[in-house]
């Protein structure tokens, strides 16, 4: 039967796909003939592909993961109450200085119930925002949150954290790794832009006749950027912004186009393409301002309640 002996001697000739959002690799190689002892072939290698994917953390174990799992961790970066470490779970792994370690740990340290709240596993409901439904119920909620919750971004802003890493910057706006990214593997390459501007919100907060600008500017530098530094091309860059935002200080995400990303962050109706939004814009300067927005809420968002109580109101058929 096969073993590891016969696995430690796979000779690597391409890597098929590298999957980061589902931790796989997919490998084309060659494996000895003795792999396989129905085939007729002898001293010969045999084409092989090979699949490796990290298992998902055993739930029981997690209370001793950092002790008994995890040999060596490093911080990668620290904002605010954000913090970010790469993590190695074998001493081998470390000793070959594998850049990106085996697990990438994000610490959110003090952490809100608005936080716990964001994390918590949650059913969602489809919304419907009209403009009165937006000056009534939405532009109040965002009025009245908390500075901390963009503490770390005005920080990043004031050039008091991350501007070891900062890509781009200008009195507009500035570009650098987003903290999702691992800031090694190019196929997940993820950038954000954050406005300058502190009463510019969200999507709901442009006009074309000001920020047409701003927006066809941010999608020029980004392309120069990963064109100049990964040599990544025209359309090879997906651009969006998100509806409702995850933080209420307007930012666009710039992601590998290969990268397949897990969860909410391109569903339908949450995610609105920067090409789209700037085509929109043009049509119309106050498109975003009169239009309806139809997005998905999760039962633990500050806005759930009173959105699915106003839904009585919209008339979904009209």
């Amino acid at each position: 039967m096969p073993d590891l002996s016969i696995l430690q001697s796979f000779e690597l000739s391409e890597i098929l796909s590298e999957e980061p959002d589902r931790c796989r690799l997919t490998l084309l190689g060659y494996l000895p003939s003795t792999w396989n002892a129905s085939t007729d072939t002898e001293n010969r290698r045999l084409r092989a592909i090979i699949l490796i994917e990290r298992n998902a953390f055993a739930s029981e174990h997690v209370a001793s993961f950092f002790n008994d799992l995890v040999y060596k961790a490093e911080l990668i970066e620290s904002t605010d109450i954000y913090s970010w470490f790469a993590a190695w779970i074998s001493s081998q792994a470390s000793e070959i200085k594998q850049p990106q370690g085996d697990v990438k740990i994000n610490v959110i340290c003090p952490a809100t119930d608005v936080h716990v709240r964001k994390y918590t596993k949650q059913k969602s409901i489809l919304v419907q925002e009209t403009p009165e439904l937006y000056r009534r119920i939405i532009a109040p909620y965002i009025a009245n949150l908390p500075p901390e919750r963009t503490r770390w971004v005005t920080e990043i802003l004031a050039g008091r954290s991350e501007q070891d890493k900062v890509l781009y910057s200008s009195s507009d706006y500035i570009i650098l790794p987003d903290m999702k990214w691992d800031l090694h593997t190019t196929d997940s390459l993820y950038l954000i832009a954050i406005a300058r501007d502190p009463t510019l919100r969200s999507l709901r907060d442009l006009r074309g006749d000001v920020h047409l600008s701003l927006l066809t500017s941010i999608r020029q530098e980004a392309y120069r950027i990963v064109g100049d530094k990964w040599g990544i091309g025209r359309g090879g860059i997906r651009m969006w912004i998100h509806y409702q935002p995850s933080y209420y200080h307007f930012h666009v995400h710039i992601v590998n186009a290969n990268h397949a990303l897990p969860g909410m962050g391109m569903a339908v109706g949450q995610a609105h393409l920067l090409e789209d939004v700037i085509a929109l814009l043009k049509i119309n300067s106050d498109v975003f301002k009169v239009m309806d927005l139809t997005y998905g809420l999760g039962e633990q968002h500050g806005l759930y309640e009173p959105m699915k109580t106003a839904q009585s109101e919209v008339d979904w058929i009209s």
